[in-house]
């Protein structure tokens, strides 16, 4: 068995369901406490604000720095330069600085997944922890002189922060979290996907028409046309609520304006795609995402 295959069998025990669900409830319970500017908060940390996840621009922060630590560190022992392991110290420093920043944005995404993806996180976040603290100690025991026993425990933090970092490749290029769920297939010329009657005011409906999966909702006489399947984990928003010029979906409570598909409320960071649409002779007509 390789290291791979083994690190994805650890990663998907369901006893880890144990530690993970009431952790995930508590951080949801967290930021829901606070009311509108813990709302404000999640979806900061989220990054609705970027357009995209906050989380992985992080990452890269503690990667890199650690990196070039231990680059930094073993020129240092070729060429005999206190300088340069001074800036190694600093290197780590900063890694450290940047695994805060990864933690708390990690914990908020993670903290609306379930199943495979919520036991493969808290392992990726686990991993990330036992990292983060080895380089803890590797930076205060090098501060203190103990320099080459700081450079072993760096050693094994950055062992076992890569493959928390494969981890994380995975729950991304493999379970798709973090990437949009929505299909934004569309025709290029205008066509009917339901008669006018099938949408009632203040109501909305799932269709299925031309290789389009769409939500149609109308609202004071107006209809919209939005991607069914939500961008954050592919929920059906047809089975979510209906509000005043939004949607919300019914997993994970992401919302999206009906006008334009924009991104209200996360954990969705992803704009809904939003169809061209119009009503002629009694039917409505979608085209091509806005």
């Amino acid at each position: 068995m390789d290291t791979t295959t083994a690190l994805v069998q650890m990663a998907d025990q369901p006893a880890l369901d144990v530690v993970a669900e009431p952790l995930a409830d508590a951080i949801r319970s967290a930021y829901s406490t606070a009311g509108s500017a813990g709302q404000s908060i999640k979806n900061a940390m989220h990054g609705v604000w970027l357009g995209h996840p906050l989380h992985p621009a992080f990452t890269d922060i503690p990667l890199g720095a650690w990196t070039t630590g231990l680059v930094l560190d073993a020129v240092a022992a070729v060429r005999d330069e206190p300088a340069l392991e001074d800036a190694a110290d600093m290197a780590i420093a900063v890694g450290l600085v940047g695994a805060a920043g990864a933690a708390l944005t990690g914990l908020t995404d993670w903290s609306e997944t379930s199943g495979r993806s919520r036991r493969t996180g808290l392992m990726h976040g686990l991993l990330n922890i036992t990292a983060t603290t080895l380089y803890a100690a590797a930076y205060f025991l090098r501060r203190g002189g103990s320099r080459a026993t700081g450079q072993t425990c760096a050693l094994a933090g950055y062992g076992v922060a890569i493959g928390a970092a494969w981890l994380g490749g995975d729950l991304v290029y493999d379970q798709r979290v973090g990437v949009t769920h929505a299909d934004a297939e569309g025709p290029e010329r205008f066509t009917a996907v339901a008669k006018s009657s099938d949408i009632k005011d203040g109501a909305m409906k799932h269709v299925e028409k031309g290789g389009a999966d769409l939500l149609l909702a109308r609202q004071d006489g107006t209809v919209c046309a939005l991607a069914h399947a939500c961008t954050h984990m592919g929920g059906p928003l047809s089975e979510g609520t209906l509000k005043k010029e939004s949607v919300v979906c019914p997993w994970h409570a992401s919302e999206f304006a009906l006008a334009d598909g924009e991104v209200l409320n996360g954990p969705a960071t992803q704009n809904q795609p939003c169809f061209k649409v119009r009503e002629r002779k009694g039917h409505i007509e979608i085209k091509e995402p806005m």
